[in-house]
């Protein structure tokens, strides 16, 4: 058995908003947030790396917890390798400790969450982090403002554990298809490059199917979740997704229309956002769910202690 103890999240301070952004584009602000319901993103600083925002986001769920792992998602990570998930590990005083990083954007911190309740038994208390720079890219000439209206910066981390803590991991699925690695992807240089309708089409079948897939396997009906949080990708897929599945669109957590889409931090960040409200009963059951390049998606079905 493995729980989620707590959640954390950090934004940079810097705030990119649709009337600033339209005029770098050239377009309307008034088409940005009809495009995909953002309003504003955050920007990091230059010195802000992925390490950084990461131990912002971890300090923030840390609470006297001595993790004997860290994953650390990221797909904007500086360079090759090292990765950033031993700096990140150091500068929280945890060196020694095995430190694993996932190069997977977007679905990264559902994929390290399954991968984190499997190993907690071995492991005990294993902090989980994504932390993403995704402007960065985004804005990177040639710009393709179906692109760079998107994405935004941020962190988002949690802690999970084989003690008993708030929700309970029931079970996930995780699933990867690599037939369309092409339509989302960032080379080692230039901007990122996504065609936006195969991302959109894979994303709208996948994301329910995993999500169904977890449900069914737990005897869960899609009305029987208290809450969806999802990775932060478009308002316009998380209502695709929510018809697809057959639950109240209410039930889905948002936030992108404040923070844009910060790639595999984003379901972190909404989970800690959430969070932070949110008073559910003993028994309500919240499902994860993320998509993301790859192709590479998921779901994790939790429940309230």
């Amino acid at each position: 058995m493995a729980f989620i103890q707590s959640f954390g999240r950090y934004l940079p301070e810097r705030v990119l908003g649709n009337a600033e952004l339209a005029r770098l584009l050239g377009c309307e602000s008034s088409w940005i947030l009809e495009a995909c319901g953002i309003e504003e993103r955050r920007i990091a600083a230059s010195d802000e790396t992925i390490a950084i925002l990461a131990e912002q986001a971890a300090r923030n769920c840390l609470t006297g917890q001595q993790p004997g792992l860290v994953i650390l998602s990221s797909g904007t990570s500086e360079r090759r390798f090292p990765g950033p998930a031993a700096q990140l590990a150091t500068r929280l005083g945890l060196a020694g400790i095995p430190a694993i990083d996932l190069p997977i954007a977007s679905a990264g911190s559902l994929f390290a969450m399954a991968l984190a309740a499997q190993l907690a038994p071995a492991y005990g208390t294993v902090l989980v982090a994504a932390a993403e720079k995704m402007s960065a890219p985004a804005l990177t000439e040639p710009l393709d403002r179906n692109t760079a209206i998107l994405f935004g910066d941020g962190a988002g981390a949690c802690l999970i554990t084989n003690e008993p803590g708030e929700f309970e991991i029931l079970d996930s699925v995780v699933h990867s298809d690599g037939a369309y690695a092409d339509d989302l992807r960032l080379d080692l240089t230039g901007p990122i490059h996504m065609d936006g309708r195969t991302v959109i089409m894979q994303a709208s079948r996948k994301l329910p199917a995993a999500i169904n897939e977890v449900l069914t396997r737990q005897n869960v009906a899609p009305l029987q979740v208290d809450t969806f949080l999802l990775h932060q990708a478009n308002r316009n897929l998380t209502e695709r997704v929510a018809k697809a599945v057959g639950a109240p669109a209410s039930r889905f957590f948002s936030n992108i229309q404040k923070y844009g889409n910060t790639s595999s931090a984003s379901m972190l960040i909404a989970a800690a956002e959430w969070h932070q409200t949110a008073k559910p009963d003993p028994g309500a059951k919240i499902c994860f769910a993320a998509f993301g390049a790859g192709f590479h998606y998921g779901a994790l079905l939790t429940q309230k202690t």
